[in-house]
C-alpha cells in the first residue's frame, strides 16, 4: 500500500529523490519507513546515501494540514481482520542468559533464526511457563527482522489466531484472513499453542494454513508448557503437525544459570547487587525467572524507598514475601479482593447480572485470575459461573481498556501493586 508506488525520480551527489502520489503517502512514508529504506539504500549501494521524499501530486515541501474532524466511518464496510502483538524490546538474543538447563533451545533458536539449518523449518519451544520460551521465541522474530528486513515475521498466539478468525467471520472477509497467514507470512511465531484444545473449527483452519507455509518453506515457531502428544481434544492432523519439527525442551535454571540471571538483570536495569545477596537470592528463588526478576527488582526498590544497604535481612524480607506470595494467590483469593475493592457481594461476581457496577470487578478479577494464577482459562470461567469465550473476552476487555481509560489503569496498577506486595 505504501512501498509500491513510490518511484525513484533521481539520485544526484549522494542524494536519491523518492517520489509519493501525494502529501499524506510521503508523511507516512517518512514517519514509518524512513529507517527502513534508508537501510536498504546503504546495503544496496555500499555507502552513505541520503533519500528526500517528494510529493508527486503537488511539489511543496510544506507539510500536511492536519485537522480535529473525526475521520468518516462507512457502516458498511467490511472489517480487515487485525491481531498480532509487537515483540518485546528486550527479548533478544544477546539479552538471554544461555545455561545448561536451555542451551540445546538457545542453540535450535539461533540456528533457525540466522539460516545455518536450510532444512530445518519448524521448531517446538515447550517450557514451563516463566523459563524463557516467550524471550526465545521472540528473539527470532527480531533476528529475522534485523537480518532480512524483507521477511513478514508474525507474532501471535493460539487465542489471536482464534479470535481474528472468528472476527473474519464476522465481518465477512474470511478470505483476507487466509490470505494473511498463508500468502504473506514468512515467519510464524505462535504461542501457547495448548490453548487451541477443543476449538475444532481453529484447529482445522490451522492446520491447513501450516501446510500452506511448510509446502512454501516458511519457517514457524511454536511454543507451549505440554508437549503436542499432551495437549487435550487435540485433532490428530495439527498433532502432527506440531510433532513435524524439531521439539526443544527448556528446563529450570541451575543455581549458576540463576546467579547469571540476576547478575544480567541488575546490569540491564543499572541496580547494584552485592555478590553474597545475589547468590542468596539464587539459592532461594528456584522456580522461574520471573521470580528472580522480581527478587532482584524488590530488593533494589525496598533499600531505596526505606533508604536502608542492602543486605542479608532485606533480602531475607524480600524472599519470605515472595515465596508466601507466590503460594497464596488463587482465584478465591482475588475473588475476596475484588469484592473488598469494589464492594460487591461473591454471590453478585458470580450471578449472571449484566450491570456494569457488577461487570467491571468480574472482568478484573477474571484478568487478574488469568495474570497471577495457574489456573487454565475453562478452570477461571468456571470459577465464575462464565464459558471459555466470556472469561476471555474479559481479560481482553481489560486489556484495551487499561490503553484507552486512565482511571482503569490506574486499578489496574493499584490491584496489581497489592498482589505483588502480598497486602491482600
Amino acid at each position: 500500500m505504501w512501498i509500491d508506488p513510490i518511484t525513484a525520480t533521481e539520485s544526484a551527489e549522494g542524494v536519491l529523490s523518492l517520489t509519493c502520489p501525494n502529501a499524506f503517502s510521503c508523511r507516512r512514508v517518512q514517519e514509518h519507513y524512513g529507517k527502513l529504506i534508508q537501510q536498504e539504500v546503504i546495503r544496496q549501494g555500499g555507502k552513505v546515501c541520503r533519500f528526500v521524499v517528494k510529493n508527486g501530486h503537488k511539489e511543496s515541501q510544506d507539510p500536511p494540514r492536519i485537522t480535529d474532524e473525526p475521520q468518516m466511518t462507512f457502516k458498511e464496510m467490511a472489517l480487515t481482520p487485525t491481531a498480532g502483538r509487537f515483540l518485546h524490546k528486550d527479548f533478544t538474543f544477546d539479552q538471554f542468559v544461555v545455561g545448561r538447563n536451555n542451551d540445546f533451545a538457545y542453540s535450535a533458536s539461533l540456528s533457525m533464526a540466522s539460516r545455518r539449518k536450510t532444512d530445518q523449518s519448524c521448531l517446538y519451544l515447550l517450557s514451563k511457563t516463566g523459563l524463557g520460551k516467550s524471550h526465545l521465541a521472540q528473539a527470532i522474530g527480531h533476528h529475522i527482522i534485523d537480518e532480512y528486513p524483507d521477511e513478514r515475521v508474525y507474532y501471535v498466539t493460539a487465542e489471536d489466531f482464534s479470535n481474528e478468525m472468528v472476527s473474519s467471520f464476522r465481518n465477512d472477509c474470511f478470505d483476507q484472513f487466509k490470505g494473511k497467514y498463508r500468502r504473506q507470512c514468512d515467519v510464524l511465531l505462535l504461542e501457547d499453542v495448548h490453548c487451541l484444545e477443543g476449538k475444532d473449527r481453529t484447529q482445522q483452519e490451522l492446520a491447513s494454513t501450516l501446510d500452506s507455509l511448510y509446502d512454501a518453506g516458511k519457517k514457524i515457531i511454536f511454543s507451549s508448557c505440554y508437549r503436542p502428544s499432551e495437549i487435550p481434544r487435540l485433532n490428530d492432523k495439527l498433532r502432527s503437525r506440531f510433532s513435524y519439527g524439531l521439539v526443544s525442551t527448556i528446563e529450570p535454571p541451575d543455581f549458576k544459570t540463576r546467579v547469571r540471571i540476576l547478575n544480567k538483570k541488575a546490569k540491564v536495569k543499572k541496580l547494584v547487587i552485592p555478590r553474597e545477596i545475589t547468590d542468596y537470592l539464587a539459592g532461594e528463588l528456584t522456580e522461574d525467572i520471573r521470580q528472580l526478576e522480581s527478587g532482584v527488582m524488590q530488593v533494589a526498590a525496598k533499600s531505596s524507598l526505606l533508604g536502608i544497604p542492602i543486605d542479608n535481612r532485606l533480602a531475607e524480607s524480600v524472599v519470605r514475601n515472595i515465596i508466601r506470595t507466590r503460594k497464596a494467590i488463587t482465584v478465591d483469593v482475588i475473588k475476596k479482593m475484588i469484592c473488598r475493592h469494589y464492594n460487591v457481594s461473591q454471590k453478585d461476581l458470580v450471578s449472571r447480572s449484566r450491570k456494569q457496577a457488577i461487570v467491571r470487578p468480574r472482568q478484573m478479577a477474571i484478568f487478574l485470575s488469568r495474570r497471577y494464577t495457574d489456573a487454565p482459562l475453562q478452570a477461571i470461567g468456571k470459577a465464575f459461573n462464565r464459558y471459555h469465550a466470556t472469561a476471555l473476552h474479559s481479560i481482553n476487555a481489560i486489556e484495551k481498556g487499561v490503553h484507552k481509560s486512565a482511571a482503569l489503569r490506574k486499578q489496574v496498577d493499584y490491584l496489581t501493586q497489592k498482589l505483588d506486595s502480598g497486602d491482600f
